[in-house]
């Protein structure tokens, strides 16, 4: 099976500074694979070349092959690429709906003449279920999203992105942190229904520091450290390795029967 993702010897600098320095990996559709590492160690700027924030000093990222080299933000969800970032970004003035309505509209022609209100309510409904956000209420939905506990802000900030792909089993969702400041039972949740978006087709690359969020959750594990990925392999595999757990997960730590942290 080939590749839907191959990053190629991305390297990039700052000022001088090397964050990253020729990281190679690829993904296949529909896996859930957790890029890992200490702070620092390049995640965020990987994301960055990935999405089209950044351009990469040096590199290929080819997406269904097609390489994204020069190729914008905007043209990059054309092709299917979204991204959450690790405080969630949504738009607190709109109510929880119109968020949705905003990024489904924005996949096809906006005209001043257009009312948000009349724009794809039941396609911004159905991403609302599928995030459980229309466990809410109506009334909630149509409140503004500033009123938003934090976790229902991500479960919001992921509905949008997939909602943002033209075609979401198809996409690439880039997540950072998904299940940072989320309680254990958010948590649980969150990344549960990550894990059924890559059932459906979507494939998915996240960081994360929670390490509950990855062992037990993730196919594979990249491990990142100071701009080199230092390992890759199974979520058991990067949980035994030596190195791994000697300069990142620490000599402690253990996995349960059912692949969790312990």
């Amino acid at each position: 099976m080939s590749a839907v993702l191959s990053v190629q010897n991305l390297q990039h600098q700052y000022a001088g500074v090397h964050a990253l320095r020729g990281v190679s990996f690829e993904l296949q559709q529909g896996e859930c694979v957790a890029l890992i590492g200490p702070n620092g160690a390049g995640k965020s700027t990987c994301f960055a070349c990935l999405a089209g924030q950044q351009n990469a000093t040096s590199g290929q990222v080819v997406w269904r092959h097609q390489n994204l080299k020069q190729v914008s933000v905007t043209e990059r969800r054309a092709l299917g690429i979204g991204r959450t970032f690790q405080v969630a970004q949504v738009f607190e003035a709109l109510t929880v709906i119109q968020n949705l309505q905003l990024v489904l509209k924005a996949n096809k022609a906006v005209s001043a003449l257009d009312s948000l209100d009349d724009c794809e309510h039941e396609a911004a409904l159905a991403w609302a279920q599928t995030m459980g956000l229309e466990e809410l209420g109506l009334e909630a939905l149509h409140d503004a999203a500033a009123h938003l506990s934090y976790g229902n802000k991500k479960r919001l900030e992921l509905a949008m992105a997939m909602a943002g792909l033209p075609h979401p089993e198809q996409g690439l969702l880039l997540l950072d942190e998904p299940a940072a400041g989320l309680s254990p039972e958010e948590r649980l949740d969150m990344m549960a229904r990550i894990r059924k978006l890559t059932q459906q087709g979507t494939t998915v690359l996240y960081t994360e520091h929670n390490m509950d969020a990855v062992f037990g959750v993730a196919d594979r594990v990249l491990v990142l450290m100071e701009g080199q990925l230092l390992a890759q392999g199974l979520p058991e595999d990067m949980a035994a390795h030596p190195e791994v757990r000697a300069r990142y997960l620490g000599a402690g730590f253990a996995l349960t029967e059912r692949g969790r942290h312990a």
